[in-house]
This record gives structure tokens, C-alpha cells and sequence, in this order.
């Protein structure tokens, strides 16, 4: 085809034709080696086309992408989690340590400053509880005998 063919059949690739004014390319080749070079380039930006089409409609894939990719996140904060709540179990482990030492010092030091014969009393308690119980046993039955002869002279 020549140049006065084409212009007769009103080819596309005119001057000044091409959409948003872009410069025209080449239209025809000047020999073999060109034309399958200009083939391959074409086949190459068709094949880039198709894939980039294939990819926006693969819906499904695309969904399974961005699954794997949460998952992924959801598996690296898990991690992070878990290693924020040892760290946290730990602290809170030796806070206690700290507290239980700290009592155990203060109520050492009470004990030693009570009169020794409230002293001899603890320990007799602690060595035998069942009297202590009794005898706070009956105290809280004579308060309790108390309360109520107190209302019944009042009239209340």
C-alpha cells in the first residue's frame, strides 16, 4: 500500500490523528526484521493488557490475596500479643514477689514491737488455734446476746 493508497482509505494512522494528539507512529515497516520486531512489541504490550484485565476480573483471587495478607497480620499480632502479656505476667509476678517480701518485713516488725505477753499469746494461737476460735466464738455470742437485751429494754 502507498502513501497516497492510505491516505485514499482514510487510514488511522495519519498525521494529527491519533487520540489526545500524540504523535503518530510508524505505520508501516521498512523491511522484515522490523516488522517482526514491531510485532513482538505488540504482542508484548497485548499480552501486559490481558494480564492487568485478568487480574482486575480474578475477583476470586484477588479476595484470596487479601486473605493470606490478613492472615498474615493477624498471625504477626498474635505473636506481639503474646509476648506483651508474658512480659506483663512477669512484671506482675514480681511486683508480688516485692509486695510479699515487703508484708513479710512489716508484719515481722509488729510482732516485735507488741508487749511480750500479747507476743506469747499470738504465738499460743498460732501453735493452737481451737482455743482462740472458741473463745472469739463466744464473744461474738455474748455481743450478739448483748445487742438484743440492749433493743428489748429499750422497747425497740
Amino acid at each position: 500500500m502507498t502513501d497516497m493508497d492510505r491516505t485514499a482509505h482514510g487510514n488511522k494512522h495519519e498525521r494529527g490523528s491519533e487520540p489526545g494528539g500524540e504523535a503518530p507512529q510508524e505505520v508501516g515497516a521498512k523491511g522484515p526484521d522490523e516488522l517482526r520486531r514491531q510485532i513482538e512489541r505488540t504482542r508484548g504490550e497485548l499480552g501486559d493488557t490481558v494480564e492487568e484485565l485478568a487480574g482486575k476480573v480474578d475477583v476470586k483471587g484477588r479476595a484470596r490475596a487479601r486473605a493470606e495478607d490478613l492472615r498474615d497480620k493477624a498471625g504477626a499480632m498474635t505473636v506481639q500479643l503474646r509476648s506483651t502479656a508474658a512480659q506483663a505476667g512477669h512484671t506482675v509476678q514480681e511486683k508480688t514477689h516485692a509486695m510479699e517480701h515487703r508484708l513479710q518485713h512489716r508484719t515481722h516488725t509488729v510482732e516485735h514491737n507488741l508487749p511480750v505477753p500479747v507476743r506469747n499469746a499470738v504465738e499460743a494461737g498460732r501453735r493452737n488455734p481451737r482455743p482462740v476460735l472458741v473463745a472469739g466464738a463466744a464473744v461474738g455470742v455474748g455481743a450478739v446476746v448483748a445487742v438484743g437485751v440492749l433493743r428489748r429494754r429499750h422497747g425497740r
